[in-house]
C-alpha cells in the first residue's frame, strides 16, 4: 500500500495522526460494546461490565474472581476472597445486568438462559444502534478534519489541490473504519441469530 499523503506532508501529519487516532478509538469503542452483546452462550466477557463493591470502591467483577465457562449455558464466578460473595452475587442480580445467579458458599453459578427469537431481535437491534451511533462519531471526526484542513487552506498553509487530497485520504480513512466496524458487525449478528 501506498504511503499516506498526509502522514508525508510536514503541515498535515500531525492532522493526520490525531485523525487516526481518534477513529480507531471509535472503532475499539464498538468493538468493546460487541463483546459485552449477549450471543446466547455463556462468555466471561459478559461479565465485563459488571463492577462489585469492594471495601467502598466499584471494582471490576475479573479483579476480584476467577470467571469461567465450564459449559455452554453456565458462568462460574469463584471469588478470592469468600467474604465477596454476597456482594458479588448483589452486584450480578442487579436490574441492569439482569443475571440469576445462585450461591453455594464457596463460588456462584450464573446460568446463561437460552435466548427466545425475541430477545435475539432485540440484541441485533441494539447492536444496529451501536453501529450507528459509532458510525456518526467517525463521521463527525471526517468533520472535524475537513474543517481543519479548510482553515489551513484559508491560512494559506496548503494549497486548494493539497486540500482537496487530504480531504479525499480522510473520506478513505472513514470508509476503512466503518467497512471494519459493518464486518465485526455482521460477525455479531451471526453469531447471535444462531441457534
Amino acid at each position: 500500500m501506498a504511503p499516506s499523503y498526509m502522514a508525508t506532508n510536514a503541515v498535515l501529519k500531525e492532522l493526520h495522526g490525531d485523525l487516526k487516532r481518534r477513529m480507531d478509538k471509535a472503532v475499539t469503542d464498538f468493538q468493546t460494546h460487541l463483546v459485552s452483546l449477549r450471543t446466547g452462550r455463556a462468555n466471561v466477557q459478559l461479565l465485563d461490565q459488571v463492577r462489585v463493591d469492594y471495601y467502598g470502591t466499584p471494582t471490576p467483577l475479573t479483579q476480584i474472581a476467577q470467571v469461567t465457562t465450564p459449559e455452554a449455558s453456565m458462568i462460574i464466578v469463584q471469588p478470592w476472597d469468600a467474604g465477596l460473595l454476597k456482594e458479588i452475587e448483589k452486584a450480578l442480580r442487579a436490574p441492569e445486568h439482569g443475571f440469576n445467579p445462585s450461591n453455594d458458599g464457596k463460588l456462584i453459578r450464573v446460568p446463561i438462559p437460552p435466548m427466545t427469537e425475541e430477545r435475539r431481535r432485540s440484541v441485533v437491534k441494539q447492536l444496529n444502534q451501536e453501529l450507528e451511533d459509532h458510525k456518526t462519531a467517525l463521521r463527525n471526526v471526517r468533520r472535524d478534519g475537513n474543517e481543519s484542513l479548510k482553515k489551513m487552506a484559508k491560512d494559506k498553509k496548503i494549497s486548494e489541490d493539497e486540500e482537496k487530497r487530504a480531504q479525499d485520504e480522510v473520506q478513505a480513512m472513514l470508509n476503512e473504519e466503518i467497512r471494519r466496524m459493518e464486518e465485526a458487525a455482521q460477525r455479531k449478528e451471526a453469531d447471535i441469530m444462531h441457534i
